[in-house]
């Protein structure tokens, strides 16, 4: 029998605490924190959350829990959401944003968790008398429980969207673009498997052995990388900055980027999208150790990111202009790297909400500001100089149909190979495309599935 919100009220247990306060664990609160402030406010959960655990009394076992349960939340709500949808007698978009977001953390509980079962429903059920009252709570008691009396068979489920927590139109990219419905499966799964935070030792700041004293364990495809073994910011060097929470994949299109260089004289670089700052602070870093005499500049288009930026590199190599107004200043660049605004479908293992918060139209804005900032680039380009275009996505509108299009509107460039400039410790990573660009998979790669093009005007040597 589906149940409504009157139903479960008169459970025995809650009837006896009715007069008692609520008194939830931490780490839940936590995590709810976290869920509600991304579903309902626009939080992103990779900054978030350090902020949330910082004010909190929570050990390091504690703080993973937390990690887990409201990460893997906001990944797995679309399959939690359609079990919620199976056990209520309404519609879903009548329930209270808060009943959703407890719900959905009491489903992943028992749906995904090693949490058993009765331990799943009382916890979240305490959780929601602090957070909406005792009339929810008993709701929210009664649809749990209902989940347990009678699963969802999601062996018999043909829908790879609800199985795997993927909207649908994310699903029919990656079956047109890989045509191997064994390989989309693995893609999905490893979009849903939670992964250990990569680290990066910033040049001349510190090294990977002084992460790995404390823990970790080191990326034989990089010079700079650590897997991190607990929260990144119990290290040392990530506390005090000299070291950072990166990537491998960036780390790499960050190096690869750096070794165009070679060779060359005295270059002026750019990072027309600097975003949080992450390749930029290790371009900054590489020239401050190998290349001390080239000037580098970050520039950030929306200002309180550009602050951030400045956080990890020198302040007065930041800048914050769009990137089409970049044309009316007067330097020009030997080196522009594109990391352009993207879908951010390469990403979606770490960045939980990523994946909801993108549509076909979106993608579609996304793609014309590229070429946009592409065209820019072209425009303060120095001669005889090079672009990185780079996205966190393998999706084929933002990558190959992006290049090709760059190449027919610029025919004055050429696509370079970028071969010769993958470091010699990521040559049997098998990342490198027919065509010279770089493609990452998180399913192959274990990294974000990164892109990057390399471009160079066709009478120039290079």
């Amino acid at each position: 029998m589906e149940l409504g919100s009157n139903q479960g009220i008169g459970s025995p247990r809650l009837a006896k605490e009715v007069f008692r306060k609520a008194k939830p664990d931490e780490s839940r609160v936590v995590a709810y924190n976290l869920v509600s402030q991304v579903n309902r406010e626009g939080a992103f959960a990779n900054i978030r959350l350090p902020a949330l655990l910082a004010d909190s009394h929570l050990d390091e076992r504690d703080r993973a829990f937390t990690t887990e349960l409201s990460y893997g939340t906001l990944r797995m709500q679309g399959k939690h959401d359609y079990v919620i949808r199976k056990k209520i007698d309404r519609p879903f978009e009548e329930l209270d944003a808060a009943v959703v977001d407890l719900l959905r953390i009491g489903l992943h509980q028992i749906l995904e968790m090693r949490v058993p079962d009765h331990a799943a429903v009382d916890a979240t059920v305490e959780l929601a008398r602090f957070v909406c009252g005792e009339g929810k709570a008993s709701f929210i008691n009664a649809i749990l429980r209902a989940a347990l009396r009678e699963p969802v068979d999601f062996a018999d489920l043909t829908d790879l969207s609800v199985q795997y927590s993927h909207p649908q139109w994310i699903i029919d990219s990656f079956r047109d673009q890989l045509k191997d419905e064994e390989r989309l499966v693995e893609l999905l799964t490893a979009h849903n498997t939670p992964v250990a935070p990569h680290l990066v030792a910033w040049p001349g700041k510190s090294t990977p052995d002084e992460l790995l004293a404390e823990g970790g364990e080191k990326f034989l495809e990089n010079n700079y990388a650590v897997r991190a073994s607990k929260m990144p910011g119990l290290y040392q060097a990530v506390h005090e900055r000299r070291a950072g929470v990166q990537d491998l994949g960036s780390q790499l299109v960050s190096e690869i980027f750096f070794n165009t260089a070679k060779n060359a004289d005295y270059l002026h670089w750019l990072d027309m999208c600097a975003g949080p700052g992450g390749k930029a602070a290790m371009l900054s870093n590489l020239l401050k150790v190998h290349r001390l005499k080239d000037n580098f500049t970050a520039n950030e288009p929306t200002p309180h990111r550009a602050e951030l930026v400045s956080h990890v590199i020198p302040a007065n190599e930041v800048i914050s202009h769009r990137g089409e107004d970049l044309v009316d200043l007067p330097t020009r660049y030997d080196r522009i790297l594109v990391d352009a605004p993207c879908s951010g479908l390469g990403a979606l293992r770490r960045r939980p909400e990523s994946r909801w918060r993108k549509n076909l139209t979106d993608l579609k804005n996304l793609v014309s500001l590229q070429r946009d900032l592409l065209d820019a680039g072209v425009k303060i380009l120095n001669p005889g100089g090079l672009i990185g275009y780079v996205t966190c996505s393998p999706h084929r509108s933002e990558t190959g149909a992006q290049v090709a299009d760059f190449l027919y509107r610029h025919k004055e460039f050429s696509l370079i190979s970028l071969e010769a400039y993958i470091p010699e410790s990521a040559r049997g990573m098998g990342i490198l495309r027919d065509d010279g660009t770089i493609q990452m998979w998180s399913d192959i790669h274990g990294t974000d599935s990164m892109f990057m093009a390399l471009f160079a005007r066709r009478s120039e040597v290079i």
